[in-house]
């Protein structure tokens, strides 16, 4: 399958799984693409196609559905968390669009409302169990697939199924939910195989005896500390229970004690809580997902006055670094993935670290910070004091919608620039960066300020009551810059200026540009220059 492909070519595509053609002449309902573009990327990648006929000879038709397909394919990524890109055509005054999906992470199939919609055919249909035992297959060993010898349905916790059961039911709207027994719940979501119980079943709904009996490490503590100071903790609950019936209870602890911060927005003053509640969520989901079970030791969840720890054993999953760890989805126990992902708690495909990024930037707070982290464990902080109020003011200035369609890649193309940072390299890790840059260049979020180097918009700044911020990143325009060099050149009329010299007034340009400069006042018949190389000066015209 090609990446950019003719008309001609798309017309001619071989029948398979990898594309998908319909005419969607007026519109097409985004939901219904969700899901055959879920079907795609479960499929190992494909391109859905609109404006054709799917009969052969294809005919173009034209399209008028997404008429602004950025905002779809940015509505797709956020549900499918695989790569989405979209190409446009006008074939004959007819508009084809083309929405490339990248393939499933490896050993994870993707879901659209709990189900993992795959291909027969031309009709849609729900994966079988067969083929997606397979694709768990694919990442190697899964523990949290293993079968827990001597485990029963009588040892999982009821109030845990019963969460489980209201959050499959909110998140699908299947109300028949209700009325499965407990076991077929559990066939299900895929926590019981063959009737014997998994040790995902445990570490998501397993009683305190049953986490004691088969998987005592499968603990979560909770500790707030006031002081840094080493010592006893002000408040310290084990949770030796299924994951659903502890959830919402380390919230509500850590909601106790969080205070808001102020910020003036005009006349108005507005609140922001210390710590964000999807992003704690979001952290504590990717804690249990990845963590190693066959390594004794708990997960720790320390709150301070300032700031949050998650203490999670077992050191990143194979494949997974700090650079790569926006753009690499490997969760390390997959079945857990799953059956999280059934109830909407985990949409994008086990991995909520961009989400925590992104909250964490529009909240203007420093970004996580996994600082200790070895082959052991992982330690993620997250600090909830709002380091600079000017960027809240300044992402509250941009389009509603701009910023809602906005990717992570996006979001931290900004936060770089506004803390006057290079781009990192967990940005550098998104393909076709640039294509980030050029749509935020055209939003008119970002400007360019010189070869390779981007500044945040002079009107982001003003608001901010900053300007003076950009324009000494833009640094000062060209006449001024010419104006600065005749002067140092007038100054030294009699015994004339080194080139050296000028390269001292403007020290943030770089020779190249310097020359140009000079250049043009030569051209104006402003300057001369009088000597070869190392001896030439330049004088006054």
């Amino acid at each position: 399958m090609k990446t950019n492909e003719s008309i001609e070519e798309l017309l001619k595509a071989p029948e398979g799984e990898h594309y998908e053609f319909k005419e969607a002449k007026n519109k097409f309902e985004f939901h219904t693409a969700l899901k055959y573009c879920c079907a795609l990327a479960n499929c190992g990648g494909g391109k859905f196609v609109l404006g054709v006929s799917d009969k052969r000879p294809r005919q173009v038709v034209g399209s008028n559905a997404f008429a602004q397909p950025e905002r779809t394919r940015n509505g797709l990524m956020e549900k499918l968390l695989v790569r989405v890109d979209f190409q446009l055509y006008n074939h004959n005054g007819k508009r084809v669009l083309v929405f490339e999906i990248a393939s499933r992470p490896i050993g994870l199939p993707v879901q659209v409302d709990g189900v993992t919609w795959s291909r027969k055919g031309d009709s849609l249909v729900p994966m079988s169990s067969k083929e997606m035992q397979r694709i768990f297959i694919e990442g190697g060993k899964d523990f949290s697939d293993e079968i827990c010898k001597g485990a029963t349905i009588k040892d999982l916790d009821k109030n845990a199924v019963e969460a489980f059961r209201k959050q499959w039911i909110f998140k699908t709207g299947n109300k028949t939910l209700k009325n499965l027994s407990t076991e077929q719940l559990m066939i299900d979501c895929g926590a019981i195989i063959k009737n014997e119980i998994t040790y995902a079943a445990l570490v998501l709904f397993g009683s305190n005896n049953a986490l004691r009996k088969y998987l005592p490490q499968a603990e979560i503590i909770f500790e707030y500390r006031s002081k840094n100071s080493a010592g006893p903790a002000q408040q310290r609950v084990e949770f030796t229970i299924g994951f659903f019936a502890c959830f919402d209870a380390i919230w509500d602890l850590v909601n106790l004690r969080n205070d808001k911060q102020h910020y003036q927005d005009g006349l108005f003053v507005l609140d922001v809580p210390t710590f964000n509640e999807r992003v704690i969520r979001e952290a504590l989901l990717n804690a249990v997902s990845h963590r190693n079970y066959q390594m004794s030791g708990s997960i720790f969840v320390r709150q301070y006055r300032d700031r949050l720890t998650v203490e999670n054993p077992g050191g990143f999953p194979s494949g997974v670094t700090i650079d790569n760890i926006l753009n690499i989805q490997s969760p390390r126990n997959r079945r857990i993935a799953s059956i999280l992902a059934l109830c909407g708690l985990v949409e994008r495909a086990g991995q909520g670290m961009n989400l925590i990024y992104e909250l964490s930037i529009k909240d203007a707070k420093p970004l996580p910070d996994f600082s200790g982290t070895d082959d052991y464990f992982v330690f993620l902080t997250l600090n909830g004091i709002i380091n600079d109020e000017r960027l809240l003011l300044m992402l509250k200035k941009i389009n509603i919608e701009q910023l809602e369609s906005m990717i992570i890649a996006d979001l931290l193309i900004i936060n770089s620039l506004f803390h006057e940072q290079k781009i990192s390299k967990q940005i550098l890790g998104f393909k076709n960066i640039q294509v980030n840059i050029n749509k935020l260049i055209d939003w008119g979020i970002i400007e360019v300020a010189g070869r390779k180097k981007y500044v945040l918009a002079r009107s982001l700044y003003e608001s901010t009551g900053k300007s003076g911020i950009h324009t000494r990143l833009v640094g000062l325009d060209k006449e001024t810059n010419k104006e600065l060099l005749l002067k140092h050149i007038k100054s030294n009329a009699k015994k004339g200026t080194p080139f050296m010299e000028l390269q001292q007034v403007l020290p943030s340009l770089s020779r190249k540009q310097i020359q140009v400069l000079v250049s043009e006042l030569k051209n104006e018949k402003k300057v001369k220059l009088i000597g070869e190389r190392k001896n030439a000066l330049w004088f006054i015209e």
